[in-house]
């Protein structure tokens, strides 16, 4: 029988797999070193793989992984990081479009927390929150448009968590007038919008940010996988100057972040 030649393109794009396949992230240098590879050609064996949805590259610390999709472990894991991968390139162009950096943020449990930020690829100095970073619920914009557009009973099972918290930032779920007051103001807006009295930080952390943001829901039907904002220095714009400018570009981001999240 003739031997049948081997495609060394193809073979290569595997080993490259084998290789993130055994390792949770990896930056191009650490599979340069793992494959000794031209990293001309890596890149483009990363490019390939990435177009077909086998791997993925964060855009918070640029490293490459297997997708989510698949690696399923457990359902839960599996939600957030599959919201992460699909919000990660829109991220990357809203932020190559307005300047200003995005994060999108999922519940988890007493806090949000962001799971993919584009803060890296801003030319603007940011504080250094990160993937993981704890979001509070109540005054951050984040947190408030999550619970003024997730279901009623959702929002119930939050806000009772919230008030056993010990954290002074979750105060105002004492306060359930004001709160309800809050929350419909920012239904009817379409956004929400960070606390004015709010300066960044969890657990009363003693710093100002010196930051502002507005954010709106990732929505699919009646469901909200989490949240997108947009940060920016508070002394550069008013809120209402960048809603007038760039609110639509986040709605129609969070709007592409779903339907990535239908087709994934």
């Amino acid at each position: 029988m003739p031997q049948t030649n081997i495609i060394r393109g193809l073979e290569r794009g595997l080993h490259v797999f084998k290789i993130l396949q055994q390792s949770a992230a990896l930056t191009l240098a650490d599979i340069h070193l793992a494959t000794s590879l031209p990293k001309p050609s890596l890149l483009r064996i990363l490019a390939t793989l990435e177009n077909a949805g086998v791997i993925h590259r964060g855009i918070d610390d640029r490293r490459y992984r297997i997708s989510v999709r698949l690696t399923r472990v457990s359902q839960k894991t599996d939600r957030s990081e599959l919201v992460a991968e699909a919000a990660a390139p829109v991220l990357d162009r809203l932020c190559r479009k307005i300047v200003w950096p995005s994060d999108l943020a999922v519940p988890a449990g007493g806090h949000m927390e962001i799971r993919e930020t584009s803060r890296t690829l801003s030319p603007f100095v940011f504080n250094s929150a990160r993937i993981g970073y704890r979001i509070n619920w109540l005054l951050t914009a984040l947190g408030r448009a999550y619970l003024a557009f997730c279901s009623p009973e959702e929002r119930q099972c939050i806000v009772a968590l919230l008030r056993k918290s010990a954290n002074p930032q979750d105060k105002l779920a004492h306060q359930p007038e004001r709160l309800a007051s809050i929350l419909a103001e920012t239904r009817a807006r379409g956004f929400g919008l960070r606390d004015p009295h709010f300066y960044g930080g969890y657990n009363n952390d003693a710093f100002d940010d010196q930051l502002q943001g507005i954010a709106v829901p990732v929505v699919d039907g009646t469901n909200v996988h989490g949240c997108v904002n947009i940060l920016w220095i508070r002394r550069a714009l008013t809120a209402d100057e960048m809603v007038r400018q760039h609110l639509v570009d986040l709605k129609s981001a969070a709007t592409e972040i779903a339907a990535r999240l239908r087709g994934s």
